[in-house]
């Protein structure tokens, strides 16, 4: 569940045509926002008056829009052009059916599981709306358990080493058992053993 502070409730509906039609898109991103996407409301605005916070941040202002889906394999392109052309910092929770899925834009788009809409959760915590902020990247994006001393780009950035890392284990591992020629087996399980250890010092802190 989402529970913000009522101060922060909109629950405002925009027509889709006001993003796509303001947005540098094509036509075929847009044909794609027409057919995907059902509605659109802003349902909070998180702002130092709205939850009533001290401290200030060179973040201004955090909204949550609520897109219900017309299908769940929607173009993730949609999100990424509404929120890498727009000025607020945007939290996305994305509804298909009795599923919810929850994203936003930090350099590229992160997006959670789909679950249901009890297993969806997000808790705005911090004394600044950049706390707050970088309190919504862990929760939604940091997915793999890597150290919290790092910057949060520097976390993302060790994350997405490990899941590579893991992808090519899992892709070595698949080509090792199909190799048959003794040579190229060997040189797999080679490379499998050093992908192995660099994942293992990545997830010690080693590196």
């Amino acid at each position: 569940m989402i529970e913000f502070p009522e101060t922060t409730s909109l629950h405002r509906r925009i027509p889709k045509e006001a993003f796509y039609k303001h947005l540098n898109i094509s036509t075929a991103l847009k044909e794609k926002f027409i057919s995907d996407v059902e509605s659109i409301f802003v349902e909070n605005s998180l702002t130092m008056n709205s939850l009533r916070l001290t401290q200030e941040s060179d973040v201004s202002e955090i909204l949550l829009l609520s897109i219900t889906l017309r299908k769940q394999n929607f173009d993730g392109k949609i999100i990424e052009a509404i929120a890498g052309q727009n000025a607020h910092k945007l939290i996305f929770l994305l509804s298909f059916g009795e599923k919810r899925q929850l994203a936003l834009f930090h350099g590229k788009i992160y997006r959670s599981q789909w679950g249901s809409e009890n297993e969806i959760s997000l808790s705005a915590q911090g004394f600044s709306l950049k706390e707050i902020w970088d309190g919504f990247i862990e929760q939604i994006a940091l997915t793999e358990n890597v150290s919290d001393s790092l910057t949060i780009d520097q976390r993302l950035g060790l994350q997405e080493r490990i899941v590579r890392l893991k992808n090519l284990i899992q892709r070595t591992e698949a080509a090792k058992w199909r190799e048959r020629q003794p040579k190229r087996r060997f040189i797999l399980h080679q490379n499998l053993l050093r992908y192995k250890k660099e994942l293992e010092d990545l997830e010690l802190g080693k590196s």
